[in-house]
């Protein structure tokens, strides 16, 4: 899979992405965590030289083509499918202004993705996709964001 045809090349992103079965998985320094079968949004900031090309990265480890486990994301990533992306452009640092948001209304994953700040996590949970994806638009546009969904079908 590859991002296609994105207008902006900078920015943060919200990848939601679907955990089929319950499982524990050991990710780096946070030790074994125990995942229940649902939806997952991590939050990330693109807003470094290679912008949204950093989502083709995590979408080759999702698929495989990328065996390196440099972050968190990247233990939980062969086990999920993608559902969609939420991307918004911005050179504002608002990746965790996003995440808090996300939490305010989903359960965090403590810990996850947020080794560089202080947040309590960059990953939340919910059972349902709808109230997912709800609360990740919310966060970005809470964020003075104008956040645009990406579908799995897009992604090719």
């Amino acid at each position: 899979m590859r991002i296609l045809n994105l207008n902006y090349d900078r920015g943060i992103y919200t990848l939601i992405l679907q955990l089929r079965e319950d499982t524990s998985r050991n990710v780096g320094r946070l030790g074994v965590l125990h995942l229940t079968s649902g939806y997952y949004a991590y939050t990330g900031s693109a807003r470094g030289s290679g912008g949204f090309k950093r989502i083709n990265r995590h979408v080759d480890v999702l698929c495989g083509r990328n065996t390196t486990r440099k972050w968190h994301i990247d233990h939980l990533l062969p086990i999920t499918s993608l559902r969609s992306v939420v991307v918004s452009s911005t050179d504002l640092d608002l990746e965790c202004a996003v995440a808090r948001g996300i939490g305010i209304t989903r359960e965090h994953i403590p810990g996850f993705g947020c080794t560089d700040c202080s947040c309590v996590s960059h990953l939340h949970f919910s059972y349902k996709y709808e109230d997912m994806l709800d609360a990740v638009m919310q966060a970005h546009r809470d964020a003075e964001l104008s956040p645009e969904q990406l579908d799995a079908a897009d992604l090719v």
